[in-house]
């Protein structure tokens, strides 16, 4: 499910929905993972999206958030899935260095050769030869 499945039958978003999904978003970017895990818990589907196709777990994992990504992993959040430009959250922890993220997706089974550029590319790009120890690619 993504933001943009909530429209009435016109075609038109509900505003209250669109404001609840921005409401979510933005707790993950801010790592707010008993509020996140309240909601998962409530039914909000765990690799909900937004417009660019980020999950809440590419947002909390973006923004270094480690506890956020483990709430969200834990109540069924896909580690692996890519954004709209092909971008993993494995990825995006390593271009901004969030090592507890990574340590985290790891942990959930997250494949450092998924997504363009993977995170393998991701850490040869930025000469992280210990990640790339970890990743069992050299």
């Amino acid at each position: 499910m993504s933001a943009s499945d909530a429209e009435d039958s016109a075609g038109q978003a509900d505003p209250e929905v669109v404001d609840l999904a921005t409401r979510i978003f933005d707790l993950a970017r801010a790592g707010d993972a008993a509020a996140l895990a309240a909601y998962l818990d409530a039914g909000v589907p765990a690799n909900l999206t937004n417009d660019k196709g980020d999950s809440l777990v590419m947002l909390a994992a973006y923004h270094g958030h480690a506890g956020a990504v483990q709430a969200l992993l834990e109540r069924g959040a896909d580690p692996d899935r890519a954004n709209d430009r092909g971008q993993t959250p494995l990825a995006g922890a390593v271009f901004k260095g969030e090592d507890e993220v990574i340590r985290a997706l790891l942990a959930a089974g997250a494949d450092p050769r998924a997504g363009t550029p993977s995170a393998v590319d991701t850490a040869r790009m930025f000469g992280k030869q210990e990640l790339l120890e970890l990743f069992g690619a050299q």
